[in-house]
C-alpha cells in the first residue's frame, strides 16, 4: 500500500523523539527559523575547534587543497557529531554528472528506530553540476533533526563560490575554509604541532624541519610522529632531524614566481630544483618567471599603487621586488626568457632548466652570469 512519507515526517519525528532515551546533554545545534542563535558562519581550520566546543551545525562544507587539514578539519565535524548523538554514518562519493537520486532517497530514508545519522558527500570537484547543485540544496534546505550533513570539496574558485549550493550551506550552516600554510608560518605551525606532541624542539631543528617538508603538510605531520616515537626524551635537535627527515618538501609555479618577486634568491633556485625533480614542464616554470617579470615592470612603471597582474598572496613580495625594479636590466631579463624559450622547443642549443635558474637570479638582483650584447640582439 503506497503511502506519503513526506506527509507523514512531522508526525513520525515526534514519536521517534517520544521514544528516544532522555539526553541530559542535548546538542548544541542551531537551526535556521529556530531562533537568533543561527547565524551563518565562515570558519577556518584553525578556528574550527572553539567553534565545535561551542554548537553543531546542521551542515558543513570543508573545501581546500591542502589534505591534511581538510581531513583533520572533517574528522573534528565527525568526532563532534558522535560526542552528540550521531553515531550512523553514510558516506557518498559523487563526481560531476553522477546520479544524484541515491543520494536523495538515502538521505530522506525514514525508520522508526534509525539512528541519527552523518550523511558525507565528498565530490572531487566543487562543481557539482545543475543536478547537483539542485540536490545539495534540497538537502540543506530538509532541516532534518537527525542528520548532520558533511560535505568536502577541493578549493572553491570564486564562481563555485556564488552558487546557490554554497550559499544554502552558509544559511544552514557553517563552511569551513582550509589554506595552505604559508612558509613565513610554517614554522610556527610545526612548531605547535610538536608542543602538541609533546617534543621541546629548538629553533634550528625546527628550520631543516621547515626546509624538507615545505609544501607537503601530510609528509611534516609524519615526521613529527616518527620523531616522537625516535626521540630519545622529549628534546630534539637539528642532529636529530637530519638523521630522521626525508626530504618531502613539495613546490609549485606559483610559488616561484612569488619568491623570485620577494627577491630571495635561494630559496626561489630551491624550489626551481624541486620543480624539476618533481617533472614540471619547463614550459609553465618558465611562465611563471615570465609573469614575475611583467609583474615587476607593471609596479615599477605603473607607481606606488602598482600591483597589476599579480595575484593578492603575491602582494608583499610584489612590494619587496617594486624597490629593487629600477635596478633590473629588463632587456637583459627578456633576452633570457627568449633563450630558455628556444632552449625548451629544441631551437637553441643548452639547456633551459640552467637558463632558468640563471633567470631567475637575474630577477632577484643577483646576477651569476652576464649575456654579451649579441645575445640582446
Amino acid at each position: 500500500m503506497a503511502c506519503n512519507i513526506r506527509g507523514l515526517r512531522p508526525w513520525f519525528n515526534g514519536v521517534v523523539a517520544a521514544i528516544r532515551p532522555y539526553n541530559d546533554n542535548p546538542p548544541q545545534r542551531s537551526l535556521p527559523g529556530t531562533g537568533s542563535r543561527f547565524t551563518p558562519l565562515k570558519l577556518t581550520s584553525d578556528s574550527l575547534p572553539a567553534h565545535l566546543e561551542q554548537q553543531l551545525l546542521p551542515a558543513y562544507l570543508v573545501s581546500g587543497d591542502e589534505p591534511l587539514l581538510t581531513s583533520e578539519a572533517a574528522d573534528a565535524i565527525r568526532a563532534r557529531a558522535r560526542a552528540a548523538g550521531f553515531t550512523e554514518r553514510e558516506t557518498h562519493f559523487l563526481e560531476r554528472g553522477a546520479d544524484w537520486n541515491d543520494v536523495r532517497a538515502s538521505a530522506n530514508n525514514l525508520s522508526l528506530f534509525a539512528e541519527r545519522r552523518i550523511v558525507e558527500i565528498r565530490m572531487p570537484s566543487a562543481k557539482p553540476g545543475t543536478a547537483g547543485g539542485a540536490a545539495l540544496v534540497e538537502l540543506l534546505e530538509a532541516r532534518d533533526n537527525d542528520r548532520v550533513l558533511l560535505i568536502t570539496t577541493p578549493r572553491l574558485d570564486r564562481d563555485a563560490q556564488g552558487a546557490d549550493w554554497v550559499r544554502a550551506v552558509e544559511a544552514n550552516g557553517a563552511w569551513v575554509q582550509v589554506w595552505p600554510v604559508d612558509a613565513s608560518k610554517l614554522m610556527g605551525w610545526l612548531r605547535a604541532r610538536c608542543r602538541r606532541a609533546k617534543l621541546n624542539v629548538d629553533d634550528a631543528a625546527l628550520e631543516i624541519l621547515a626546509e624538507r617538508t615545505e609544501g607537503n603538510l601530510l609528509a611534516a605531520h609524519q615526521e613529527v610522529e616518527k620523531l616522537r616515537l625516535l626521540a630519545l626524551g622529549d628534546r630534539v635537535t637539528a642532529e636529530d632531524v637530519l638523521s630522521s627527515v626525508a626530504d618531502s618538501a613539495r613546490f609549485d609555479v606559483f610559488q616561484l614566481g612569488e619568491c623570485a618577486l620577494s627577491g630571495d634568491a635561494a630559496r626561489t633556485l630551491r624550489i626551481l630544483a624541486g620543480l624539476r625533480a618533481e617533472g614540471v614542464e619547463p614550459t609553465l616554470v618558465l611562465w611563471s618567471l615570465s609573469k614575475a617579470m611583467r609583474d615587476l615592470w607593471s609596479a615599477m612603471t605603473a607607481g606606488s599603487g602598482g600591483r597589476a597582474g599579480a595575484w593578492p598572496r603575491q602582494t608583499a613580495a610584489l612590494d619587496k621586488g617594486r624597490r629593487r625594479a629600477p635596478h633590473l636590466s629588463f632587456p637583459r631579463l627578456t633576452a633570457r626568457a627568449v633563450r630558455a624559450d628556444r632552449m625548451i622547443k629544441g631551437r637553441q642549443p643548452g639547456d633551459a632548466w640552467d637558463e632558468m635558474a640563471l633567470l631567475a637570479v637575474d630577477i632577484c638582483a643577483r646576477p651569476v652570469l652576464a649575456l654579451s650584447q649579441s645575445m640582446l640582439k
